[in-house]
């Protein structure tokens, strides 16, 4: 513990904005660490100094201790923080830093080593006198040993990675007898722990039915003293990753918060821990409670806490740091109203949660009562593939939980991100979902809940204002007669297409400003007001409505009348691949893959060969030659990416 007067903050994204804030309003110069491809990262454009560490692969920047002890010798810092993930519950780089005479604004070493392995705390934690579920810790890792603990322990049964968390290395089972599929568990299970954590080591637990999640944030400072602040129900998972926390756990009574809160400082005080960190325990329907971890930094889920307790976490981490005392006493802590976070991730929830990277073209959240929201955002936005996929998190604040709900949900509707596809209208269904509401809460809830869900549907009305849009932008370029087949009546028909289906589109317009929308069986009258920006306003029968588009070429994204998607104009990206024809040079009219390439340079080809294919939003879209000739030259290569006016090939 020493005085510090320069913070490098070793992580990117949200929290190392995040602590940026607040070590700049204690009067801190911070240093930011940027791997390649975060150079133009907002956390980097915050910082007063910032230091590249590193290609993108976050082994060779984010957790490449050396580069990271490096920046700190070059840019003076005296102290690092470590955000959470990456190197944040490394005990070596702890340990490292310490060695170089450099502040770890965390735990130490030593007690990071005794609690942030799931075994070795299960055995801490029973010394301590916590009580933890049955189940086996043990040095023998061997199958047969692991076979005969899970028969012996009995169904229900959880398998879990002891070097980490996350939902990694964790299996189910039901059926501990079958010893060849007991064997089959326990060794995917280790696989997927060795490959993500660095070690294959398992540990056992009787699995608790409708169990909740429900952690108590502590600290502890170097002159013994502990305090825990609340506890947070983290049980709205999927794939036992959190993605909705609030604080306090709903339906916890004032004794059962006494009680695992001094259950929590038990460990505390045994491990001789010194700054934020995290007991997790399972919260059984009885009020029977049971040790499951300790995180040994400061969660994801922090905010709901300061929001109720209107402390900030990070200002007490770097204060501890420092050595001073801790700010307040046990009876001084409060609590007031209720908390709930939701984190927006680039994901495709209903694919499998598959994670989403690429440009964020435009971006907005809501400016509420109540509501805060913290991202690592900025002008020229980018979700590189190399992370974690969260792109910012909303936390919202109410006297009651459903006053803080209904918050959370307005801020989710207010908020756009064009460009990705991202887990909104998922949290949306997860908040307005019954037992969520009603805070019928355990960790196998959302699954039930979800198991059934389905992507919203794009309304008919967002096919008309989508449609209505594209003719204003092409009227705009080209005059208000563009792109029509016949000019005396002013009507045409389009193909429109959505990651999710084609949808054919009948415009008549009956003047320069309003037009007649048909979709299918249904007719509209829309009105383009303003669209001179991302955000447009539309009157649809007479409705003033606000949504929020992008569009480059034939393709783009539209967010608006309760839905967000990808669009495609196929009627604009054929008839536009047709009128470069004359120049023998076809250009792109998206942002897509080049996942066939039929054609050399110099090769003969007739009219209508198929010369390549592009993959965007998830359709393969032909390329071919609009007359017979040769092909001179090529702008692609098959795998490459290409963007919209890009040029594909030259036919002469």
């Amino acid at each position: 513990m020493s005085m510090f007067d320069t913070l490098l903050i070793a992580n990117r994204g949200e929290i190392a904005c995040r602590v940026i804030r607040t070590a700049k309003a204690m009067g801190l110069r911070t240093v930011a660490v940027y791997s390649e491809a975060d150079a133009n990262a907002l956390h980097v454009q915050m910082a007063d100094t910032a230091v590249c560490i590193g290609a993108a692969p976050a082994r060779e920047s984010y957790l490449n201790i050396e580069r990271v002890l490096e920046a700190c010798r070059f840019s003076g810092a005296q102290a690092v923080h470590p955000g959470y993930g990456f190197l944040s519950e490394n005990a070596a780089f702890a340990c490292a830093c310490r060695d170089n005479g450099i502040t770890f604004v965390g735990p130490s070493p030593e007690a990071m080593e005794a609690l942030g392995n799931k075994s070795r705390a299960k055995v801490f934690a029973a010394q301590a006198g916590v009580p933890v579920l049955p189940g086996y810790s043990g040095a023998d890792q061997s199958l047969e040993a692991l076979v005969r603990e899970a028969q012996r322990i009995g169904p229900p049964l959880m398998i879990k990675a002891a070097a980490g968390g996350g939902g990694r290395g964790m299996r189910r089972s039901d059926d501990v007898q079958n010893e060849a599929a007991m064997r089959e568990l326990l060794h995917a299970a280790a696989q997927e722990a060795l490959a993500s954590f660095g070690s294959g080591e398992l540990l056992l637990e009787r699995l608790v039915e409708q169990a909740r999640h429900v952690e108590v944030q502590v600290f502890g400072d170097a002159h013994g003293q502990a305090v825990y602040l609340g506890e947070r129900d983290c049980s709205t998972q999927r794939r036992h990753q959190k993605i909705l926390e609030e604080a306090p756990a709903p339906g916890v009574s004032p004794a059962l918060r006494e009680r695992m809160g001094q259950a929590a400082l038990k460990l505390v005080h045994a491990a001789h821990y010194v700054g934020a960190g995290t007991v997790e325990f399972l919260l059984e329907p009885n009020g029977q409670f049971h040790f499951l971890e300790v995180n040994t930094r400061l969660q994801v889920e922090h905010p709901v806490t300061e929001m109720i307790t209107s402390l900030d976490l990070v200002e007490w981490q770097l204060r501890i740091a420092q050595g001073e005392a801790l700010p307040l006493a046990q009876g001084a802590i409060h609590t007031k109203g209720h908390a709930i976070e939701a984190r927006l991730c680039a994901e495709d929830a209903y694919a499998g949660f598959a994670p989403q990277s690429g440009a964020i073209h435009h971006w907005q959240v809501p400016l509420l009562p109540g509501v805060r929201v913290d991202h690592g955002l900025g002008g020229t936005a980018q979700v590189p593939p190399h992370y974690d996929s969260m792109v910012a998190k909303l936390i919202a604040h109410g006297r009651t939980r459903e006053e803080a709900r209904l918050r959370l949900v307005a801020a989710l509707r207010g908020t756009t991100v064009l460009g990705v596809t991202t887990n909104r209208d998922y949290l949306l269904q997860c908040l307005q979902a019954e037992p969520f509401k009603a805070a019928q809460l355990h960790t196998g809830w959302l699954a039930n809940s979800a198991a059934h869900w389905l992507m919203p549907a794009t309304p008919p009305a967002w096919w008309a204002v989508l449609a209505a849009l594209l003719l204003h932008q092409q009227a705009a370029a080209h005059g208000p007669l563009a792109r029509f087949t016949s000019v005396a009546v002013r009507e045409t028909h389009w193909k429109l297409a959505s990651a999710q289906t084609e949808q054919a589109v009948h415009l008549r317009v009956s003047h320069r400003a309003a037009m007649q929308v048909s979709v299918g069986e249904h007719t509209f009258q829309v009105e383009v007001v303003r669209a001179d920006g991302p955000q447009a306003q539309v009157l649809l029968d007479g409705i003033q409505h606000t949504v929020h588009w992008q569009a480059q070429g034939a393709a783009g994204w539209l967010d608006g009348l309760g839905c967000s998607a990808a669009f495609q104009n196929l009627t604009d990206v054929h008839a536009r691949e047709g009128d470069s024809a004359a120049s023998g040079e076809l250009v792109s009219r998206m942002h897509g893959l080049v996942v066939k390439l039929n054609v050399a340079v110099g090769q003969a080809v007739k009219q209508g060969e198929l010369l390549l294919a592009l993959e965007a939003m998830k359709m393969e879209h032909r390329i071919e030659a609009p007359h017979a000739g040769t092909v001179a030259a090529l702008g692609v290569s098959l795998g490459m990416q290409v963007a919209t006016g890009q040029w594909l090939v030259r036919i002469e």
